[in-house]
C-alpha cells in the first residue's frame, strides 16, 4: 500500500525527529566499542551508518520537499 503524500510527509519529520537522534547515539555507541579507531575508519563507520539508517527511508522522503501532485490547482495561483 502506498502511503499518501501527507502521511509521507508526518512520517518523514516523525523518523527525523526520533530516527535521528537513535541514529546519532547508536553510532557514537559503536564508535565508543572501536576505542577511537583512526581517522579514516571513524569516518568510513559514520557513512557506512549514514547510508544505512537511510536507505530503508528512501520511498518516504522521496518528493516531500515538492508541492502536493494530489492538491487541486488553486483559482488565480498561476505560475508568474
Amino acid at each position: 500500500m502506498a502511503l499518501s503524500y501527507k502521511a509521507r510527509r508526518r512520517w518523514s519529520l516523525v523518523i527525523l525527529l526520533v530516527g535521528l537522534p537513535v541514529y546519532v547515539v547508536a553510532a557514537v555507541t559503536i564508535l565508543n566499542w572501536l576505542d577511537r579507531p583512526p581517522l579514516l575508519v571513524e569516518l568510513l563507520v559514520y557513512v557506512v551508518l549514514g547510508v544505512v539508517w537511510a536507505l530503508p527511508f528512501k520511498a518516504v522522503f522521496k518528493g516531500v520537499g515538492k508541492a502536493d501532485p494530489d492538491a487541486a490547482a488553486e483559482p488565480g495561483s498561476a505560475d508568474r
